[in-house]
């Protein structure tokens, strides 16, 4: 049997917190993340944000959108989604409890991480939530956690295209996918 296993290092959330760069933690591996995204990322990133906070404002919650902001996961695990509602205001300083909601976008050198680790991740701690923005296929895919704690994609209204997410007790909001893409 092999030694090396035993050999691999196994970093925590205090290692992390004193690395330069860009990178996420998953179960006490590394993870570098790709370079700043590229243009049709950022772009679609900026809308689905402002579309989040329009929503999120129209309704009156009491939720706060947030874009790229570590979520600690674990004493060994840290991802930064690209957005993230989380209920009531925002946190002080990085998440610590599951959000409301998580929107990744797809690129090249994420897609896999992203349809992949990421969605079982968000779905095991219980994220009701998880968008997953596609800028080269131009689609929304819009994940809920059933009630068997599978994610499931989510009904859009037919006529509209719209679909309505309870994020916090009190707080329902719409999203038109097809305004994300204009």
């Amino acid at each position: 049997m092999s030694t090396a296993p035993r050999y691999q290092p196994h970093y925590t959330v205090a290692d992390y917190s004193q690395w330069e760069g860009r990178w996420e933690l998953w179960d006490g591996v590394a993870i570098a993340m790709s370079p700043s995204p590229l243009g049709g990322h950022a772009k679609l990133l900026a809308r689905v944000v402002t579309a989040l906070n329009n929503a999120v404002d129209a309704a009156g919650c009491d939720a706060t959108v947030l874009v790229e902001i570590d979520w600690i996961v674990a004493r060994d695990t840290v991802v930064r989604p690209d957005a993230t509602v989380v209920c009531g205001p925002e946190p002080s300083g990085h998440v610590e409890h599951p959000p409301a909601l998580v929107v990744e976008v797809l690129s090249e050198a994420t897609r896999e991480r992203d349809l992949v680790f990421k969605r079982a991740l968000y779905q095991d701690h219980g994220v009701p939530w998880y968008l997953i923005a596609d800028p080269d296929e131009r689609t929304l895919r819009v994940l809920s956690l059933g009630s068997s704690g599978i994610y499931e994609d989510s009904a859009q209204d037919s006529g509209t295209g719209a679909v309505s997410l309870l994020l916090c007790e009190d707080c329902r909001i719409v999203l038109d996918p097809a305004w994300l893409f204009r």
